[in-house]
C-alpha cells in the first residue's frame, strides 16, 4: 500500500497542475475608421482616384502588441499588422484574386511597414510601395462566452475542471477598402460568426484555441463573401466604362457642278439645240 503512495500522490499532483492551467484570451481587434486623419473638410475633398483593373493590397491590423497561440503582429504604436497567415485559407486570397478586374492581389509584408503604426496613411504608404491602387484593412475581434457573460481580451480561463456549461467563441472580421493614392474609403465589410461548445471540452489550453481559431476562419471565410459584395458595388459605381466613340459621319459632297450646255447651229436648219 505505501508503495502505491507515490504514484497516488503524482496522480493528485497531475490533477491539481491541470485544474490549475489557464488559458489567456487574444488581445483584441482595432476600430480601424479611428485610425484616420483630418478634419471633415478635408475628408469630404477627398476623391476617388484608383484605376481599374485594380491591383489590391491586404493588410491584417489588431491591437497593439497582440499576439496568440498561433501568430505574433509588427509594430508599435496605436494598432499592429499580423503578417504572418493562421486563419486566413489560400483559397479566401484566390477569391479574392478571381474578383472582376482585379490585376493581383499582394499581402503587406513586414519589410514594407514602418515600425511606427499610427495611421491608414503608414499602411496607404506600403502599399504604394507595391504599386497598389485599393488596400483592404481588416480585423479580427473575438469574444469567449460562458453562460452568457463574455470574457473579454486578455482574460484568464481556468482549465481543467470546469463544469459543464454553454459555451460559446464569436468572431467578427471588419474591413475598410480604401484607395491608396487618396485614402478616399469605398466602403466597409462585416462577419461574424460563432462556435458553440460546452465548457467540458476546454480541457486544455490547445482545445479553446482550437475553438477559437475555427470561429475566426469561419468569420473571415464569411467576410471574403461580402468584400465579393462591396467590390462589385463598387465596379458599378466607380468602374464606369467610357462611352464608345461614336462614328462620325463624313459631310455629304457637294454636286459636281455641270458645264453650261453648248448652242450649237446645225446646218440643216436654223435651230439650235441644247
Amino acid at each position: 500500500m505505501f508503495r502505491q503512495l507515490p504514484a497516488l500522490a503524482l496522480t493528485l499532483c497531475l490533477a491539481v497542475i491541470q485544474g490549475c492551467a489557464t488559458y489567456t484570451t487574444p488581445a483584441g481587434g482595432v476600430n480601424i475608421p479611428s485610425l484616420g486623419d483630418g478634419d471633415i473638410a478635408e475628408l469630404m475633398a477627398i476623391e476617388p482616384a484608383a484605376r481599374f483593373p485594380a491591383r489590391l493590397a491586404v493588410a491584417r491590423v489588431q491591437s497593439p502588441g497582440y499576439s496568440s497561440r498561433t501568430t505574433d503582429s509588427y509594430g508599435i504604436g496605436r494598432y499592429s499588422v499580423v503578417t504572418t497567415r493562421d486563419i486566413e485559407d489560400e483559397a479566401d486570397f484566390s477569391t479574392l484574386a478571381s474578383m472582376d478586374r482585379i490585376a493581383g492581389v499582394a499581402p503587406i509584408g513586414r519589410l514594407l511597414l514602418p515600425e511606427q503604426l499610427d495611421s491608414i496613411k503608414d499602411l496607404r504608404l506600403s502599399a504604394a510601395r507595391l504599386k497598389a491602387d485599393m488596400l483592404l484593412i481588416y480585423s479580427i475581434d473575438t469574444a469567449f462566452h460562458v453562460e452568457g457573460k463574455a470574457l473579454g481580451p486578455l482574460t484568464a480561463i481556468t482549465l481543467g475542471f470546469l463544469p459543464s456549461k454553454k459555451a460559446f467563441v464569436s468572431s467578427t472580421t471588419s474591413g475598410l477598402l480604401v484607395d491608396v493614392r487618396t485614402g478616399y474609403i469605398y466602403g466597409v465589410a462585416e462577419a461574424t460568426e460563432r462556435n458553440e461548445q460546452r465548457t467540458s471540452v476546454w480541457d486544455s489550453a490547445d482545445a479553446v484555441d482550437r475553438a477559437r481559431v475555427e470561429s475566426e476562419a469561419a468569420s473571415f471565410d464569411h467576410f471574403v463573401g461580402e468584400v465579393g459584395t462591396l467590390w462589385s458595388n463598387t465596379l458599378r459605381q466607380y468602374a464606369v466604362s467610357a462611352p464608345a466613340p461614336q462614328s462620325v459621319s463624313p459631310p455629304p459632297s457637294k454636286p459636281t457642278p455641270t458645264a453650261p450646255a453648248i448652242l450649237e447651229p446645225t446646218k440643216a436648219h436654223e435651230t439650235y439645240t441644247f
